[in-house]
């Protein structure tokens, strides 16, 4: 069986999503593997340079990891024409610059998500990417969830019946930083809590949303969202108090084709009692689902219980007793299922339709979250046109 080198710059992976999901559980797992299968028998091996700013980390990083290459020095890894694609994970405000850079330079690029903090900057990234003929796409790791595979699955075999409203609720209490506390550690960056660096939960969740209902509802026509900002002081990095401006919460309403109603909080600021960090109810007229990132639960319309409002005795109906589990299947990584298409993609086989577009998409959808919270009114989602 022959192999294929593929190389590839990995920008940002010293981050937390960058080395846990995109080189750890993505890409090394691919090598693991001995690369991924091509239908002609051969096997595509993905080749990483690490880059970023921090020596010592990317040095850290490419030992435990089995990485034999790591810089410093992004213009060299661009100027290294046996390396095709460029994958960014950096901080969003970034993220545009970085891809025209690589797009110059004649890379396939791929990256997270937002792609920008403007939709006019993502659709420009869109443009550069069609004038220079590369292949491109962003994640949308969520579709590939074991969670939302199984809705899928439900849909396709036509258990909702008509599908009338979906529920989403997202989030869960990150910790301040305050040194001074019982649990002084954050779990999430601090740029994410100041607007001033491209932080703020619509901009960062409203583009996962539109992709998901995108995909597995219907298109999103319109949009009502609030957000807020609840916790105005944090602690950064190095134990400085900074005021908080970006919103740590979102409560939005999408309309979506077909006349499928959908709902969800997004905030790092609730405690979580619920099934899983991310729930999706769906509502239909045959049945209803809840899934989790993971698991998912049925309740058919004969399954369904017939309550009786009645609040002066104690509840009689357990409403979590009636519901089927749906089986689990031989589900891979989210992000590492999406990165072998990617490749296959650039290997020749088959297209890949998460590309920058989809990506633009969601930034549009956020840009327009910001613009109906601030007018305090309903906005239509145009169809956009790269």
């Amino acid at each position: 069986m022959s192999e294929r080198r593929i190389g590839i710059i990995m920008n940002g992976v010293t981050g937390r999503m960058g080395t846990n999901q995109h080189l750890a559980r993505s890409i090394a797992a691919i090598r693991r593997q001995g690369g991924v299968a091509l239908r002609d028998g051969s096997r595509l091996m993905p080749d990483p340079i690490l880059v970023g700013r921090d020596g010592g980390k990317l040095q850290r990083l490419a030992k435990t990891h089995g990485v034999e290459r790591w810089t410093t020095d992004l213009d060299a890894a661009l100027a290294n024409r046996a390396d095709r694609v460029f994958f960014d994970a950096a901080t969003t405000q970034m993220r545009p610059t970085l891809l025209k850079r690589a797009i110059a330079a004649g890379k396939h690029v791929y990256c997270e998500k937002p792609v920008a903090t403007t939709l006019a900057e993502a659709l420009s990234l869109v443009r550069a990417a069609k004038k220079a003929r590369v292949k491109h796409g962003v994640v949308q790791d969520k579709l590939w969830l074991p969670g939302m595979r199984k809705l899928a699955r439900l849909r396709d075999e036509g258990f909702f019946g008509k599908i009338l409203s979906v529920r989403g609720e997202f989030g869960y209490w990150v910790f301040e930083g305050d040194p001074g506390r019982a649990q002084p550690a954050a779990q999430r960056p601090s740029w994410n809590y100041r607007a001033q660096d491209g932080g703020g939960i619509i901009l960062d969740m409203l583009c996962h949303w539109r992709y998901v209902l995108d995909n597995l509802f219907g298109e999103v026509q319109a949009v009502s969202c609030r957000g807020a900002t609840h916790l105005p002081w944090r602690w950064d990095e190095g134990g400085r108090r900074y005021r908080a401006d970006a919103d740590d919460a979102a409560y939005a309403t999408f309309e979506l084709k077909g006349g499928v109603i959908a709902q969800f909080n997004s905030s790092w600021c609730a405690r979580v009692r619920r099934d899983d960090l991310l729930t999706l109810q769906v509502d239909g007229t045959k049945g209803s689902a809840v899934a989790g990132l993971r698991d998912c639960r049925i309740q058919s319309y004969a399954e369904t219980p017939k309550p009786v409002w009645n609040p002066d005795i104690p509840q009689p109906i357990d409403f979590y007793a009636g519901w089927r589990p749906v089986p689990d299947e031989a589900f891979d990584n989210a992000f590492k299922v999406q990165w072998e298409a990617f490749l296959r993609h650039v290997a020749g086989e088959g297209g890949f339709r998460w590309n920058l577009l989809e990506g633009a998409k969601g930034v549009q959808l956020a840009e327009l979250g910001l613009k109906s919270w601030a007018r305090r009114r309903w906005l239509d989602v145009p169809k956009l046109k790269a």
